[in-house]
């Protein structure tokens, strides 16, 4: 009896994996770590970038990870959740994209290797999320604590965003660009959060990215409606935005009316001529000057016939005004959308010193300028040669807020260049000798994980990565715990001094969304494809027929 329970216990205490699921799980994490190695040579200052050519012919040429894995057409459950993870880190940090997909890659295969030694998936799961919360505190130790009215320090952790994409040249422009841009839109009264959307970008093909300038107001990628003669430039601007139509109404449904002669046509068109009319006295009689009308579905927002009126009353006008930017104009020009001429009052509308049409490029823009009261918004006119280079620096520049964004709702600097990685390896390694039984063997794997990334660094930069990362543990032991690769000059210095600096945020939101997207792929055990249900309809419709 005894021998049977001890024979019964022996077998609930080891682990042992059927075929199936072991196959299942190196499936998985096969295809996550290739979607890893995919992005792996686009990491750092010296990166390569990835030109993506779509089904729909378009080629988008980009250095930024989410770009990269969001266009890859990944079919595999498991390597979409990589491409989700990159989606997370740039939606919490917009920084680091690319690195947590590599650190995640890099802890897969250290799991793969922890799997074949037969140590439950359960127990390095457990030991991860351990080692993660650990990392967390290590990367907040080493942080150096930062004010807002330290501008200098803000534009280098924004260079150092900007420093790994195709338009790294221009980093001394885009960087103090991006961080007056986020300044100018914090609200004191909340200064942690800061909402993205009240910065405008808009982007006019023309020029050189030199010419990317900050406005303070509003900036329309179209021109003036000027078909009969009306104004390009008011000064003293009485702005409206307006959400109906300048234009004869229609009939609700589809209906055809008959006009048998002359004079019921000449009835109509007076009619109408009055109809117009009238709703231009009543938006003249409010001393308006300028109106942005929303674009219309339904009919024409304006006609020939009521731009002739509003050019005749000296009213500029700048129609097909999106659904979707009202929001933004409204709160930039501190007035009212207006959804009927019935309630078109004096006090709905905004007050600018500037209204005027800019010739730019083989285009024309509008720009409002000395807004009244205006609201904590700013626009980014970003130029460009061609759409490659305007659509890159649009996605460089989103980089670069997103890093003022993340020191503004949490004011800790920390060193780039490897050396939070190597720090936190040397740390973890150091603690896996503490722990007791299998936990100490994976928080090891771990702390040899986080390699990755110092050693991808030196290799893309054409470096030897054994050497350097030798020599980066060495200095490290030594407790120079800001020492990084310096990918210029192509050596280890101290990254504090040499202004190569990223946020906090960036750094722990990367450590912990890795360790938990590893985690959850380490729990699959299986993957079940469930057939439609309108296809068992059809076969049993078939099959009782």
């Amino acid at each position: 009896m005894a021998a049977v329970s001890a024979a019964r216990s022996s077998k609930t205490e080891s682990y042992i994996d059927n075929k199936r699921k072991e196959d299942i799980r190196h499936a998985n994490i096969k295809a996550a770590c290739a979607v890893a190695d995919a992005i792996r040579t686009s990491l750092g200052p010296k990166g390569m970038d990835k030109m993506i050519s779509t089904a729909s012919g378009e080629v988008i040429i980009t250095n930024d990870g989410a770009t990269i894995v969001n266009k890859m057409e990944v079919l595999q459950p498991a390597a979409k959740m990589l491409v989700e993870l990159s989606k997370s880190q740039d939606t919490a940090a917009g920084d680091g994209t690319t690195t947590v997909v590599v650190i995640a890659g890099s802890l897969l295969k250290q799991c793969l290797t922890l799997l074949s030694s037969g140590i439950h998936p359960t127990v390095i799961s457990d030991s991860l999320h351990k080692a993660s919360i650990k990392a967390v505190d290590v990367l907040t130790a080493m942080a150096v604590p930062l004010e807002l009215t330290d501008r200098d320090s803000l534009i280098k952790s924004a260079s150092t965003s900007l420093n790994s994409k195709v338009v790294s040249q221009h980093s001394s422009l885009l960087a103090p660009l991006a961080v007056d841009a986020v300044l100018s839109v914090v609200d004191p009264a909340k200064p942690d959060l800061v909402d993205l959307r009240d910065i405008k970008i808009v982007k006019k093909l023309g020029g050189t990215v030199d010419d990317t300038e900050m406005v303070r107001g509003l900036v329309f990628d179209k021109k003036v409606s000027h078909a009969a003669g009306g104004p390009t430039r008011v000064e003293n601007a009485k702005i409206a935005v307006i959400q109906f139509q300048i234009s004869p109404p229609k009939t609700d449904i589809e209906q055809s009316i008959v006009v048998s002669d002359y004079a019921q046509m000449d009835r109509i068109l007076k009619e109408e001529r009055n109809y117009i009319l009238g709703m231009i006295k009543k938006i003249k009689a409010t001393g308006c000057n300028v109106l942005l009308i929303q674009k219309s579905i339904l009919r024409d927002a304006v006609t020939d016939l009521s731009l002739h009126y509003l050019a005749k009353a000296k009213i500029l006008v700048v129609k097909d005004v999106e659904r979707d930017e009202i929001e933004f104009i409204t709160k930039t020009l501190n007035c009212l959308p207006i959804a009927n001429i019935e309630h078109f009052k004096e006090e709905k509308l905004g007050y600018a010193n500037l209204v005027e049409e800019v010739s730019l490029g083989d285009g024309k823009i509008v720009k409002i300028t000395g807004i009244k009261d205006m609201g904590r918004t700013t626009t980014v006119l970003v130029r460009g040669s061609n759409h490659l280079v305007l659509d890159e620096a649009e996605r460089s520049l989103h980089d670069a807020l997103c890093v003022v964004r993340c020191l503004v709702s949490k004011h800790f600097l920390i060193a780039g260049g490897g050396a939070p990685e190597i720090e936190l390896s040397r740390q973890l390694g150091a603690w896996s000798k503490v722990l007791h039984g299998m936990e100490g063997y994976c928080v090891k794997s771990f702390a040899e994980a986080l390699e990755v990334i110092p050693y991808t660094l030196a290799e893309n930069a054409g470096l030897n990565p054994i050497t350097i990362v030798t020599e980066l543990r060495n200095r490290h032991a030594q407790g120079e715990f800001n020492t990084g690769i310096n990918v210029r000059k192509g050596q280890i210095t101290n990254i504090l001094e040499e202004n190569v600096v990223q946020p906090l945020l960036v750094s722990t939101s990367a450590m912990t969304l890795a360790t938990e997207c590893v985690r959850m792929l380490l729990k699959i055990d299986d993957i079940v494809t469930v057939r439609n249900n309108l296809s068992d309809e059809l076969w049993l419709k078939n099959f009782v027929g």
